[in-house]
């Protein structure tokens, strides 16, 4: 009796546009990660900044890094916000749809950090469903954030949301 071969197991797909053409066949609800883009707050620096190698933790903050889910294994961890921007495209124009912020640590001195990656899974999802989380910042780095979106793309910033800029700045 002759063995069949293992069906391909499918993977996570990354999608341009909508490559079934409406025909409902596979790939049928596959995430389009294409208006998501990662951008880190350096608390310290406060700076922010966009690194798409976040997409497969392999941005220039996480690279050399071993992550542990317990925070108090890095007490000297440099920290950052990791916040997932989601962008939606109206007839009006493009605007900021989701945002959302995860906390992560790094001690380049150790190559210890801390993160929670089932808290960067479900924030992605949040963002890409147009959640605005991001009340749970800092206020330097809600203030650093705000201005990094506002300097990026003026017109998106002012079509974007009113719970966002609240959020952000705080009725400033």
């Amino acid at each position: 009796m002759e063995e069949q071969p293992k069906k391909k197991a499918i993977g996570f797909n990354i999608l341009k546009n909508d490559s079934t053409s409406g025909h409902g066949g596979f790939g049928v609800g596959a995430l389009s990660l294409e208006n998501i883009s990662p951008v880190f707050i350096d608390v310290t620096e406060g700076e922010a900044f966009v690194d798409i190698g976040a997409m497969h933790a392999r941005s220039v903050v996480e690279k050399g890094i071993k992550f542990l889910a317990n925070k108090d294994e890095v007490p000297n961890g440099k920290p950052y916000w990791l916040v997932w921007v989601t962008i939606e495209r109206t007839e009006k124009g493009a605007y900021y749809a989701g945002a959302t912020a995860c906390e992560m640590t790094v001690d380049r001195e150790i190559r210890r950090g801390y993160k929670s990656l089932p808290e960067h899974v479900n924030k992605m999802d949040k963002s890409l469903k147009r959640h605005i989380l991001v009340d749970h910042m800092d206020e330097k780095s809600k203030h650093v954030l705000a201005q990094f979106l506002k300097n990026h793309d003026e017109s998106m910033w002012n079509l974007s949301s009113e719970k966002l800029k609240t959020d952000l700045l705080n009725n400033e």
